[in-house]
């Protein structure tokens, strides 16, 4: 109810009440001047009651009606107004309102109309925008996903291929030497077992990178370890791990340590030749330590070419500036590899 008195309507209505009363109080006012400085004969009291009455009852009626007639036009246009606005609301852009006064609500019209117009040209703009950006998404998966085949064709190349052929030619040798030269065949045939070794290795360590490298729901602890126990099922690697039992970290932060420890260990696997390795992930304050170590045979960083440097640890340091992070790596021949990461959280 109370909504229903505070409609335009009612508010014309009261005006008009409004307008009566004040105009009964100056009609007062003055019939009871005249009375008491000219008092005629005619302008008695019972008189000023009588039209005073008859006046407020009129007035009444008249100013109900006044009212509602008045405010109709007003209502009708502001519904209108309401109307448009709802249309908006409901993604219709192409209603438009059109009206002949010339006043503040037509003026509000207009600009719903120009209002109308730029969510439309709006919308329009948003929605080829996702359009690009989805055939952005399409054209940067397909060409991660050529990138990621060659790169894993020339992994196996100049890896795993290479093994087999030498694998190959020393087999072809051994069987050629065994009559002739037993004891060359048996030195050939060990060369032989060798390769398949380091052919195993290097595959094992191929398939430790194409393993997917999201935690699937498990803390960062857990998925290391996970990772840990699938080595050392097909690798005679020993890995230390050291991470707190309580240590918790953004999601985003989380993927990208879990991708740096498998990329360090898949490096691991097939250029350390290392029987030994550790992993610290340690919490202080507003940084995070990564130590990853082995024992392998390492290498000699002033001879390292930076323009031929191991796809892997690219991808490292490239995760650790992803992370606004800092990259160290200290590497000496025979005495392992050891990279330090530090990250702000």
């Amino acid at each position: 109810m109370l909504s229903k008195f505070s409609s335009i309507r009612y508010m014309y209505i009261r005006s008009h009440f409004y307008a009566l009363f004040l105009t009964t109080i100056l009609l007062l006012a003055v019939l009871l001047t005249l009375h008491v400085v000219f008092d005629p004969a005619w302008l008695t009291p019972l008189s000023i009651f009588t039209f005073l009455s008859l006046y407020l009852v009129l007035g009444f009626f008249v100013s109900v009606y006044a009212g509602f007639k008045s405010s109709g036009n007003l209502k009708d246009r502001i519904d209108y107004l309401s109307l448009q606005i709802t249309q908006y609301a409901n993604g219709n852009y192409d209603t438009r309102i059109e009206m002949m006064e010339e006043d503040e609500i037509s003026i509000i019209s207009n600009d719903l109309n120009v209002l109308g117009e730029k969510l439309k040209n709006q919308v329009k703009s948003l929605q080829r925008m996702a359009e690009e950006r989805a055939e952005y998404a399409k054209s940067a998966h397909r060409t991660a996903t050529v990138e990621e085949r060659q790169r894993l064709a020339r992994e196996l190349h100049d890896s795993v291929s290479q093994q087999l052929f030498a694998l190959t030619m020393l087999a072809e040798a051994a069987v050629n030497q065994i009559n002739r030269d037993p004891e060359m065949a048996k030195q050939q045939v060990e060369d032989v077992a060798k390769a398949g070794l380091t052919a195993q290795t290097e595959m094992r360590a191929l398939l430790l990178h194409l393993r997917p490298v999201y935690l699937s729901g498990d803390s960062l602890k857990d998925g290391i370890r996970k990772l840990i126990a699938e080595i050392k099922q097909h690798a005679a690697l020993e890995v230390d791990v050291r991470i707190e039992d309580h240590l918790t970290l953004p999601e985003s932060v989380e993927e990208h340590i879990f991708r740096i420890i498998q990329e360090s260990l898949s490096n691991i696997l097939r250029h350390a030749e290392a029987s030994e390795a550790s992993i610290h992930i340690i919490k202080e304050t507003d940084k995070l330590f990564v130590s990853i170590r082995d024992d392998g045979k390492g290498f000699d960083e002033g001879k390292l070419d930076r323009r031929k440097t191991s796809y892997g640890l690219n991808t490292i340091k490239e995760r650790v500036d992803e992370l606004g992070g800092v990259f160290q790596m200290k590497s000496r021949e025979n005495q392992g590899t050891y990279i330090d990461i530090r990250i702000p959280i």
